[in-house]
């Protein structure tokens, strides 16, 4: 314990210090020509992050399918496995639902967007959203080699899953293949907290980076719309998962999140759930008491599909672009918001900037115009930061709460 608060308060340091000399660097005002920025700061520093990022990512695929496969198989049962899967789904569209529907509602007792101007010469040019029956269809793997190599976290969950159910049928055979998966998790884990033991440093490089890049500066020109998006981030965390936590786990959801926001500092850090992915499996499993065939099925899931800070981003953009385009949706468009933005959650990669993707589906969807998104591309980078630890911190609540019903939480 003494050893984790240890690294807890040097990650929360290596956080201060990268903020104050990125802010620093920014303040100096040079040009991406000068030595410092160039070398120093988009150099060294920034590669010291990028391979703290991507060593994380490396872990995510194998640490999924051996950790998922192994809660799967020590399920009693397909029964056990579809009532843990039901929970947990439901809860994750619920939390997103709540999270995008406060959003719509104190955005429009703020009015972030009224008087804006809308000079900008930024396009940001939106994709087409796929058909809802390819949107399901792509959650089945034709090929899991290929769903692995290409990171496709959906895919790789239903595979592990079917693995896991024939390995707990499989009799004499699958228990021996249960134990090599075991063995395997354990290592994997061992390889989680040689990572964490460097990632205080990783923290600095990836602060320093992205402050001396972007400073404060642009969030004074969006201060209303940044401030309404932190605003309901808050709100969200304080109401909507305390109470779950009370309500449903019986849980002190003060004493929680203490224990667990260590993790959410690396997510904070990192932009990412899926990075963020190894460090919340580790800790709900040995430090919050969620048993690993709970913990190793809903953290994969809710990497990949429980996107609440981005909902509320969502919620807080669209109402931000439809009042500084002086746009009125009406109460049907709202309405469409929450359903989209819902929907558009599942599939959606946990990774730094996707939000703004799905932010152009939401708004194709209730005709607002998608180059709206150049008005708030200035300040995403830093609300993408809030919103992982949000996203991060619904994860690790449905986690408690299935575990609580499954009476699989020692917490």
């Amino acid at each position: 314990m003494a050893d984790r608060s240890a690294l807890t308060k040097k990650i929360f340091l290596a956080m201060v210090l990268g903020l104050l000399l990125g802010s620093f660097t920014h303040y100096l005002s040079l040009d991406d020509s000068n030595f410092i920025i160039q070398f120093g700061v988009n150099g060294i520093i920034d590669l010291g992050g990028q391979i703290f990022i991507v060593t994380l990512k490396l872990l995510v695929v194998p640490l999924v399918f051996v950790s998922l496969a192994c809660g799967a198989s020590n399920l009693s049962g397909g029964t056990s496995l579809g009532r843990i899967g039901f929970k947990t789904l439901g809860l994750y569209l619920f939390t997103t639902a709540a999270a995008i529907t406060l959003a719509l509602i104190v955005a429009n007792l703020i009015n972030p967007g009224l008087g804006m101007s809308l000079a900008s010469d930024t396009i940001f040019v939106g994709k087409e959203s796929p058909p809802l029956k390819q949107v399901f269809l792509e959650i089945f793997p034709s090929n899991p080699v290929k769903a692995m190599a290409e990171g496709n976290m959906l895919q790789v969950i239903v595979f592990a899953i079917l693995v896991g159910v024939a390995i707990s049928k499989s009799g004499e055979h699958g228990a021996r293949l249960r134990d090599g998966l075991n063995d395997w998790n354990e290592v994997i884990m061992r390889l989680v907290l040689m990572l964490m033991s460097v990632a205080p440093l990783g923290v600095f490089c990836l602060m320093t980076t992205v402050f001396a890049n972007m400073g404060f500066s642009g969030i004074l020109d969006l201060a209303k719309y940044f401030s309404n998006v932190v605003l309901v981030l808050i709100l969200h965390f304080v109401i909507t998962y305390f109470l779950l936590l009370r309500i449903l786990a019986g849980l002190s959801p003060l004493g929680f999140f203490r224990d667990f926001y260590p993790v959410m500092a690396y997510a904070f850090s990192t932009s990412s759930s899926s990075a963020t992915l190894p460090i919340t499996l580790e800790t709900l499993e040995k430090k919050m008491g969620i048993k690993k065939e709970v913990a190793s099925f809903t953290a994969p899931l809710g990497a990949t599909i429980n996107m609440d800070g981005t909902a509320i981003m969502q919620g807080v953009a669209t109402v931000f672009i439809a009042q500084a385009y002086s746009v009125d949706i009406g109460l049907g468009g709202y309405m469409m918001v929450i359903l989209t933005a819902t929907m558009a959650s599942i599939g959606t990669a946990g990774v730094p900037g996707v939000g703004l993707i799905t932010l152009a589906l939401v708004l194709q969807q209730v005709g607002l115009p998608v180059e709206g998104i150049a008005l708030i591309i200035g300040v995403d980078r830093l609300l993408d930061m809030l919103r992982t630890a949000i996203n991060v911190g619904g994860d690790a609540t449905v986690a408690a709460i299935v575990a609580k019903s499954e009476g699989k939480l020692e917490y």
